[in-house]
């Protein structure tokens, strides 16, 4: 493959990842794999030490999942550390755990040896990103993991006729341009808030800008009212039922992880300082609804 234009460089630049990180750089990448499925095709590339998941080809629109070859626990991607840092700052002992979305699997396999009393449930809705998951990024279901393969908002709806309880719910689901619209509404929000334990926390994956960005925060205002904002490549959502736990609370809890988070490659001290509750968006931004699409407002 021959080196990035400076045109395409930008570009590159300009659709830094789904994951937020920016796309892999123009060193030679080596496709290891290509998975097809109903929905998509999934792209394995190494590069720079790194392999990568990638639902286009060469990475061209960002990556939604990736390790370090010689240290597959450590982190590779900011969001990762980013949401992990809400799951396990913002809530005590969480013993029952919701994933919508697997990507890698580099999170539920995190909690695993983070929290091993709890268990771990994943929502994904193509297999085959569950099978390369396993293959390629050292996932593994057994229990106390399970993952359960369809769309995250069945799912969603299934869990609260059943009257499931979740401590920690964590939105990390992505197609190859951004969250599937149906998993970005209010009413969404609302199905999945119905499913969150007394004083239960919900940590979501969104980019830190894009023209979505003032309605997402609208939307999530709507539905939990004040949130933690934290920010770098991504944007990640932080909230919990019965409000915010102050930040002295949070970085009590912090500091009980923070020698184990360092073997993921999170300094604890910065992730911290992320937690923020400004309002940096139109608060007169519309609401996403299932009857008003987001699709028109995504950044092409």
């Amino acid at each position: 493959m021959k080196r990035a234009s400076l045109l395409g460089a930008l570009l590159l630049l300009l659709t830094a990842g789904l994951t937020g990180d920016l796309a892999l750089g123009q060193s030679l990448m080596t496709q290891v794999h290509s998975e097809r499925s109903l929905y998509r095709e999934v792209l394995v590339y190494e590069q720079d030490g790194l392999r990568c998941m990638c639902f286009t080809r060469q990475c061209r629109i960002g990556r939604q999942s990736c390790i370090e070859l010689r240290n597959p626990q450590r982190f590779a991607l900011n969001y990762t550390r980013m949401m992990l840092a809400g799951t396990l700052f913002t809530q005590d002992d969480p013993r029952r755990i919701l994933i919508i979305g697997l990507g890698g699997g580099s999170i539920p396999t995190a909690l695993r040896t983070l929290l091993p009393k709890a268990q771990v449930e994943v929502v994904e809705i193509d297999p085959a990103v569950t099978k390369v998951a396993k293959r390629f990024f050292s996932f593994n279901d057994d229990a106390p993991t399970h993952v359960t393969e369809v769309d995250g908002r069945v799912f969603v709806k299934r869990a609260a006729r059943e009257g499931r309880q979740y401590d920690v719910i964590l939105l990390d689901a992505f197609d190859h341009e951004y969250i599937p619209e149906h998993l970005l509404t209010q009413e969404f929000l609302q199905e999945v808030k119905s499913l969150l334990a007394p004083r239960g926390v919900i940590v979501a994956n969104t980019f830190s800008s894009s023209k979505l960005y003032d309605h997402e925060s609208t939307t999530y205002a709507s539905v939990f009212g004040t949130f933690y904002n934290l920010k770098r490549e991504n944007r990640v959502i932080v909230a919990r039922l019965g409000g915010l736990p102050p930040y002295a609370e949070i970085a009590q809890r912090a500091a009980q992880f923070e020698t184990a988070l360092k073997s993921f490659g999170a300094d604890v001290p910065s992730m911290l300082k992320m937690f923020a509750t400004e309002v940096d968006w139109d608060t007169k931004a519309r609401v996403l609804t299932d009857q008003y699409s987001p699709a028109n407002l995504l950044n092409h």
